[in-house]
């Protein structure tokens, strides 16, 4: 009987095997080029980092050095004693958190309405919805301002939340995803007893994963980035979020950059500890988006 199962066990064709390790061998020189231009996008962080660790004497010296003859933490000193940025971080994290679970759900919900659900001008309401992403943020600001200005959210940490709520974008992206599924899957459910609600909860998100991730981490990376509204709407430096605060340590006529840097650095190490954690389903996530480069 062994001997039967060992005969009948399919042996790979060389001639698929061959050209594998040939293509794996072929490519290997891509590394070569590669490895310059991973360099090159890392000289902007690495020269923030050196530069948070480098004296006041010798920031401001002709030529700039780029490898300063000492290092010191007075800027980091600097930054957690004469800044709230502690308090900052924790804002920025309130708004990206709520932004990105509010996207999750709101976003994947109305998604699931235009791609399914049949209701009197669903293609209209949803042409709508997509218009508004090419109207220029510029032309908002002063009507969104006015608004929130009525409602009470002015100087506040709701006025940079809401905005993050939900998205054209975020509404276009799930309900192209939602499409692609076959639309038996859902409809076996329904013969078999299940709610609207339910075939959406059991039967289309866990099969949503890569859209659901696309859609977080583009909205944790605009949320945490976000500058130009809280700029116009937070004048409060209890509801600054780490971008604004690190804004204001900019002035006029002199700069400290030691502090800036550091602050930099600190807004910058969430996302890459983040980035270094879901590494693989942020390729994934590319993948899956289209984007290249």
């Amino acid at each position: 009987m062994a001997v039967q199962m060992l005969s009948r066990t399919p042996v790979p064709d060389a001639s698929i095997v061959v050209p594998r390790r040939r293509r794996s061998r072929r490519h290997w020189w891509w590394h070569l080029v590669l490895a310059p231009v991973a360099l090159l996008f890392a000289l902007p962080f690495l020269q923030m980092f050196l530069t948070a660790l480098t004296p006041a004497s010798e920031i401001n010296k002709f030529p700039p050095r780029l490898i300063p003859s000492s290092l010191t933490l007075d800027g980091f000193g600097k930054l957690f004693a004469q800044s709230d940025i502690l308090r900052w971080l924790l804002n920025t994290v309130i708004v990206s958190a709520v932004g990105v679970t509010a996207h999750l759900v709101l976003c994947s919900l109305a998604g699931y309405g235009f791609a399914r659900l049949k209701f009197p001008g669903r293609t209209f309401g949803f042409l709508a919805i997509v218009a508004t992403i090419m109207i220029p943020t510029q032309l908002l600001m002063v009507p969104t301002y006015v608004m929130f200005a009525r409602v009470g959210l002015i100087d506040t940490l709701g006025a940079a939340i809401v905005p993050w709520l939900a998205s054209a974008f975020g509404i276009f992206l799930m309900r192209q995803f939602f499409l692609s599924l076959p639309a038996e899957l859902e409809e076996a459910a329904v013969l078999d007893g299940c709610s609207r609600l339910a075939v959406f909860w059991r039967i289309v998100l866990p099969l949503a994963k890569p859209a659901l991730a696309t859609l977080a981490i583009f909205t944790l990376l605009g949320s945490w980035n976000d500058l130009v509204w809280p700029l116009i709407a937070i004048n409060d430096p209890a509801s600054f979020t780490v971008q604004l605060g690190i804004t204001n340590f900019q002035g006029d006529r002199r700069t400290d950059w030691s502090l800036l840097m550091a602050g930099n650095v600190v807004a910058t190490l969430p996302l890459i500890v983040f980035f270094m954690i879901a590494q693989k389903q942020f390729i994934a996530t590319m993948t899956f988006s289209g984007l290249k480069g």
